[in-house]
């Protein structure tokens, strides 16, 4: 079920290492996939016009979940879930898949390729030596107060405007990264964890996103 399986929601758990039988420390990433709730499948035949199927994973209150969502949740048969996301399946893996049914980390495999997305630790307001790595300026013959900035970043004449996506001081942080073609290491299908190699984006307990790797290279 591994191949049919495009993804599954999870959580960072945190970051651990083990020793391999031939002495190697591996560095990994422990997130907990599922088990996700398949809530909806949707197929191009149908109103929505395209395949997907539709998870849910984590538990909610009903008192924190309207009453449109509380009928979509009973509809599927599930418990109110969280968080929802879709998946985008082929046709006939969507419908493979029945609404209710529930998804676990025994898709995935070891030496699986897997991408992994997130959101990234927000830094706050930073400037461009912190954002953009940036050099920074001379520190001698008589700079003053301008040790960090950016330097020049047009001319009145020629462009005459600052062109956009120039790199300058903001919000760093808190974006949507995908870790691609990291390698799953160990499975254990009692917890639902996956162990995959290296680090993922996100704080511990946030919410990740595992799908099979769109361009899976061996290491």
């Amino acid at each position: 079920m591994a191949n049919e399986m495009m993804g599954l929601i999870g959580r960072k758990v945190g970051m651990t290492q083990f020793f391999r039988d031939d002495g190697e420390v591996v560095a990994v990433t422990v997130i907990e996939t599922g088990p996700c709730t398949v809530l909806q499948v949707k197929t191009e035949d149908g109103a929505d016009g395209y395949n997907a199927i539709q998870l849910g994973f984590g538990t909610q209150k009903e008192s924190r979940t309207t009453k449109p969502q509380l009928g979509h949740f009973k509809k599927a048969g599930a418990s109110v879930k969280r968080f929802v996301k879709e998946i985008r399946l082929s046709k006939d893996q969507a419908t493979s898949f029945t609404p209710g049914q529930e998804i676990s980390a025994d898709v995935f495999e070891v030496g699986q390729r897997v991408d992994v997305t997130g959101t990234s630790k927000g830094k706050g307001f930073a400037g461009v030596m912190k954002r953009h790595n940036f050099a920074g300026f001379i520190r001698s013959h008589g700079t003053h107060e301008f040790f960090r900035h950016g330097g020049s970043i047009g001319t009145r004449l020629t462009p005459g405007f600052v062109f956009k996506g120039k790199k300058m001081p903001g919000h760093m942080g808190s974006a949507k990264v995908t870790m691609q073609n990291l390698q799953v290491e160990r499975v254990d299908t009692d917890r639902n964890f996956i162990m995959v190699r290296g680090g993922v984006p996100g704080a511990n307990g946030s919410l990740v996103m595992v799908r099979k790797a769109v361009k899976a290279v061996d290491a």
